[in-house]
C-alpha cells in the first residue's frame, strides 16, 4: 500500500510538481501526471483525492477537454490503479482509465449522480 511522503517532504515537493506541470506541453499527459503525482506527494489521508481530483479537472479544461467526473461506481478501480501507479510503478492503468473516462465525457456520456432525474 502508498505511504505518501511526510508532511516536511511536501514543501521540497510542491515546487517541482508545479514544475514539471509547467514544462509538460501536452494536456493529455499533464492531466495524468499531475493527478497522480499530486496525490502520491500529498500526505493527508482525506480530501487529497477531492483536489487531486479538481486540479485534474482543471488541467482537462485547460486542455480544451470537458470536465470528467469519476463516477462513484468505479471508485474501486480507481483506487486500484491510483496503487498500480505509486506501488507498483505502473501508471499504464491510471492513464487508461482517465482517458477511457475523458472519452465518454467527449462522447457525451457521463455518469447520473445519485439521485438525479433520469432522462
Amino acid at each position: 500500500m502508498h505511504v505518501p511522503p511526510n508532511a516536511d517532504a511536501v514543501r521540497d515537493s510542491m515546487p517541482e510538481y508545479f514544475e514539471l506541470l509547467r514544462e509538460e506541453k501536452e494536456a493529455q499527459i499533464r492531466v495524468v501526471l499531475g493527478h497522480f503525482i499530486f496525490v502520491y506527494i500529498h500526505p493527508y489521508m482525506d480530501g487529497n483525492g477531492r483536489m487531486g481530483r479538481f486540479l485534474m479537472n482543471a488541467m482537462l479544461a485547460s486542455g480544451g477537454y470537458p470536465w470528467t467526473v469519476i463516477p462513484t461506481a468505479s471508485r474501486t478501480e480507481y483506487m486500484k490503479a491510483l496503487e498500480a501507479a505509486s506501488v507498483n510503478q505502473d501508471i499504464v492503468p491510471f492513464a487508461e482509465f482517465i482517458s477511457g473516462l475523458v472519452k465518454n465525457s467527449i462522447k457525451g456520456k457521463v455518469p447520473s449522480l445519485p439521485g438525479a432525474p433520469s432522462k
